[in-house]
């Protein structure tokens, strides 16, 4: 029987993996590299080997509501959108209040995870560690892995003919933490990602100083991409944050429901709402194609300022300049940041573990590896989507645990990799070709909701509690919905819900002119179905 459970990892997935295990009466230990939780999200001015690394200046792409653990909102006070010390603190607190630190060894380092000898009967893995230089094997039942996916980068230094001759600097985006060496330099940005294009506004800020006097004249920033992307605003209709009003079980019916021509057609219509991206030089190659677009409030008025352009892959570097596909050049460049994504990598197990299949990452449901003798090994927070991070790795590791406790079990092997299978080929026309476990993130949540009894149970709400429905089936897909019923439940789900607006406008209404309004989908969408009766009866009133 599964009794103890290591954790690799005390960053979001790891805090939520020990606090799910101690609600399923297990017994977590949780290793740590560095000497604080966070992960990702604490901020250090050095990139270190084997930990994921962030600039000084990150900010969420998601919004308070939608990413915090799902019986824990972030304070009413806290901005939207959120610095990452925020964040930061937040995750603290959250295993301070959980009493989640007595379980984590700090400054320890797993070199090692291997199947013990009787695997077979026990499913047991041995688990080797090292602090202050001395190294510790220990027997585990069940395994979490939860050491996220920003930490090995991606540098395609051999897709890129001549810049082993070129003099100027080059890194990735991961050794990126701040502006000030950039002063006065002329950089190249490759990759149209989130971490890009936040580089490149950044930079594009600069200014420069002769000795005589301070010159304000910005110097141009130049982005490559191969493919384009859809570029976001956080601010969405009327002010909201976008994923308040996106994020919802009501659209996501729809694009699932409607016609792919049709969905593509209102997708690509609400991409451009803000602005026409082929008059930016950022329109996808494939527009219908829901990869996750980039959120930055500031690159069209960048471009549209002069001080950052989009320009086609790189075709070679010479020693002092890029030559793109369409010919242009950019000259005597001083730093190349490849923005390029990262790799998956797991160091201290073996590979064919999670990649089973063509070097691929091969895990059902995004978590479990669907060959291994016994389920006692679950990856967790690997998988990507346009929800958060948080709420996703809590479900994840709320089922995990039950399926290590007996609670839930695993259909057969080949019932998992038809599952796979299914979901790779959905995968391919959603999102395209892609190495990340993408996938669309209310789907995803039901799906493993449904498997621990927390899929919130919508006819039935509508049947008890009215009001109640009509905010989760039309208001945002926040994460309280998944701590509303079932196993785990929250007691206070539901005002945290039919209050989740109020906490997002109160940081933003520091002077009050009137009273506070909020979004009306479901009013709105009662219009829009009673517009053609209205306009029938208008036209049969009129002959």
């Amino acid at each position: 029987m599964v009794k103890r459970v290591a954790i690799i990892g005390a960053g979001v997935s790891g805090l939520a993996s020990i606090r799910c295990c101690l609600e399923e009466g297990l017994e977590p230990t949780c290793f740590e590299k560095s000497n604080e939780v966070g992960g990702l999200w604490e901020f250090s001015d050095h990139s270190e080997e084997g930990r994921a690394s962030i600039y000084k200046s990150v900010f969420t792409n998601s919004s308070k509501e939608m990413m915090c653990f799902p019986d824990f909102p972030y304070p009413d006070d806290y901005p939207n959108y959120m610095h990452q010390s925020k964040v930061q603190d937040y995750i603290k607190t959250f295993a301070q209040k959980k009493n989640l630190f007595r379980y984590i060894q700090f400054e320890t380092l797993v070199t090692s995870i291997k199947k013990c000898p009787n695997f077979l009967i026990t499913g047991q893995w041995e688990i080797v560690s090292e602090k202050d230089e001395k190294q510790e094997s220990t027997i585990f039942d069940a395994v979490m892995i939860c050491s996220g996916h920003h930490v090995y980068p991606n540098l395609p230094t051999d897709s890129f003919p001549g810049l082993d001759r070129f003099q100027g600097y080059y890194l990735h985006s991961r050794d990126y933490k701040g502006p000030e060496v950039y002063q006065g330099k002329r950089v190249l940005v490759i990759g149209l990602g989130n971490s890009g294009c936040d580089i490149a506004v950044e930079l594009s800020r600069l200014v420069t100083q002769s000795n005589i006097e301070i010159c304000y004249l910005p110097y141009q920033v130049i982005i490559s991409t191969r493919s384009g992307s859809w570029v976001m605003s956080r601010v969405w209709d009327d002010g909201y944050p976008w994923d308040m009003l996106y994020v919802t079980r009501f659209a996501s019916f729809l694009r699932n429901a409607l016609p792919s021509f049709v969905s593509d057609w209102l997708y690509v219509k609400k991409m451009n709402k803000w602005f026409k991206h082929e008059n930016y030089g950022l329109m996808p190659l494939n527009s219908t194609l829901r990869k996750e677009p980039v959120f930055n409030d500031e690159l069209p008025s960048r471009i549209l300022c002069g001080t950052v352009s989009i320009k086609p892959n790189v075709k070679e570097f010479t020693e002092t300049s890029a030559i793109f596909e369409d010919g242009t050049v950019f000259e005597a460049i001083d730093y190349v940041i490849f923005a390029t994504g990262y790799g998956y990598a797991y160091p201290f197990l073996d590979d064919s573990i999670i990649k089973s299949r063509n070097n691929e990452v091969t895990l059902f449901k995004g978590i479990f590896p669907p060959f291994l003798e016994k389920p006692t090994l679950a990856v967790i927070g690997l998988v990507q989507s346009l929800g958060a991070a948080i709420p996703t790795a809590d479900l994840q590791a709320r089922w995990a645990v039950k399926v290590f406790a007996n609670s839930c079990t695993l259909p057969t092997t080949n019932e998992m990799m038809d599952d796979i299978e299914e979901k790779m080929g959905k995968k391919l026309k959603w999102f395209g070709q892609s190495q990340t476990l993408q996938t669309d993130y209310i789907t995803y949540m039901d799906e493993l909701g449904s498997f621990i009894g927390a899929k919130p149970n919508i006819p039935w709400l509508f049947l008890t509690d009215p009001q109640l429905a009509l905010e989760v089936y039309f208001g945002p897909c926040s994460p309280y919905q998944f701590r509303l019923m079932g196993p785990g439940k929250w007691d206070g789900a539901r005002n945290a819900i039919l209050t989740q607006w109020d906490r997002t406008l109160k940081p933003t209404r520091t002077r009050a002119v009137s009273e506070a309004t909020r979004p009306q989908p479901f009013y709105n969408l009662l219009k829009i179905l009673l517009f053609p009766v209205l306009l029938l009866a208008a036209l049969l009133a009129f002959h």
